[in-house]
């Protein structure tokens, strides 16, 4: 209990630290661009163009509101891919500041948690524009995005907790996670429906990758106005947790 009352102390104590240090590094990535901050728009719209591209002329498999699914997909994968990618050297490429000044580790975690959730809503501001062009009809069951958005960013914080401290012994560590999200990405469901895919392989990614698992829970809400499912959430919600005290 001592560790958790530090952990939520240094959380409100450095607020004010992780929104100027987050404000500051989304400046200094668009300074000298000549188109600044639409690169935040254009680069996930690209993508899904791609992606739709090879699902419809490569793949043969058209997909119902298609934009709109591969751009939920993108967003959430981007979020957490960044995130964990990142998290692994935080640790040295903050050296020069935690060398001097004590700053919590997490709170490195918090800022790129920022600056990658920025880019994230900006990302499903373009969902719900797709979402309008396709007169998707919007439901109370909308709401479930909160349940499925508070699992992604407790799993995500809770693996970047650990991946920061390891990063600082193990050298080949970011070679070894690029290669496994590598996997996870093909294995999220990101521009094709895991529930069209057999058993039992659709069963297993559900159940054990939260990835496809929130991928799908925000469709479901999103575009198909249906409940996700709820328990699955909330055993992953308690993983991330574990993780994040564990870290």
């Amino acid at each position: 209990m001592r560790y958790l009352s530090r952990f939520f102390k240094d959380t409100v104590k450095y607020y004010e630290y992780v929104k100027v240090a987050t404000k500051a590094n989304l400046k200094t990535e668009v300074a000298g661009s000549y188109l600044s901050w639409l690169w935040w728009i254009l680069d996930p719209m690209l993508f899904m163009l791609i992606y739709t591209f090879v699902c419809v002329i490569v793949f043969d498999r058209p997909q119902e509101y298609l934009a709109a699914f591969i751009f939920i997909g993108l967003s959430s994968w981007d979020f957490f891919n960044h995130v964990i990618q990142i998290s692994v050297n935080l640790v040295q490429k903050n050296s020069g500041v935690i060398s001097k000044v004590y700053v919590p580790k997490f709170v490195l975690i918090y800022i790129e948690m920022g600056i990658w959730g920025f880019k994230m809503l900006i990302s499903f501001s373009l969902v719900a524009i797709t979402m309008f062009l396709y007169r998707i009809h919007i439901t109370h069951r909308i709401l479930y995005v909160i349940p499925a958005f508070v699992v992604l960013l407790m799993f995500t914080f809770g693996c970047a907790t650990l991946l920061l401290h390891f990063g600082v012994y193990i050298q080949d560590l970011t070679n070894v996670i690029r290669a496994v999200l590598r996997l996870v990405f093909y294995m999220s469901g990101v521009f094709y429906s895991i529930d069209k895919t057999p058993e039992p392989f659709r069963t297993i990614l559900m159940n054990f990758n939260p990835l496809a698992l929130v991928m799908d829970s925000l469709r479901r809400c999103m575009l198909y106005a249906e409940k996700p499912r709820l328990f699955l959430l909330g055993v992953w919600f308690a993983i991330g947790l574990l993780l994040a005290i564990i870290g």
